[in-house]
């Protein structure tokens, strides 16, 4: 599977964007989603997930109400909206495709995209 997110920018805190993940090779609506995300000097956390079929899914604390998780499997993409930036959510943003439930470890995930950077300003 190939995996190429686009989308990121640069936002005033407050404002919005929408990340796409486009899937190339393999099912993908086979494959479980992630978003993950990773700022300058820290370790890759675990952001959102959506299981194949995007009857469940899961944020975490800090994204709660402000980010939402999402994909259409006939067009091979999965999304993240992101309402309400702030400051800290600055990072470079990747999505990540597995074959079982998702899960928030970075080592679980078997194919990985290139990343797309956020920059929100405060």
């Amino acid at each position: 599977v190939q995996l190429v997110e686009s989308g990121g920018g640069l936002v005033q805190a407050g404002g919005s964007l929408r990340l796409s993940c486009a899937a190339s090779g393999r099912t993908f609506s086979s494959f479980s989603m992630a978003w993950f995300r990773q700022a300058p000097g820290k370790e890759r956390e675990f952001v959102a997930g959506i299981n194949w079929s995007g009857t469940s899914t899961y944020n975490v604390n800090s994204v709660k109400g402000r980010f939402t998780i999402s994909r259409d499997n006939a067009k091979n993409t999965v999304y993240l909206r992101m309402n309400s930036l702030k400051p800290e959510d600055t990072a470079v943003y990747y999505c990540a495709a597995r074959g079982g439930f998702y899960s928030s470890s970075v080592d679980r995930y078997d194919y990985w995209g290139q990343g797309t950077q956020v920059t929100v300003s405060s």
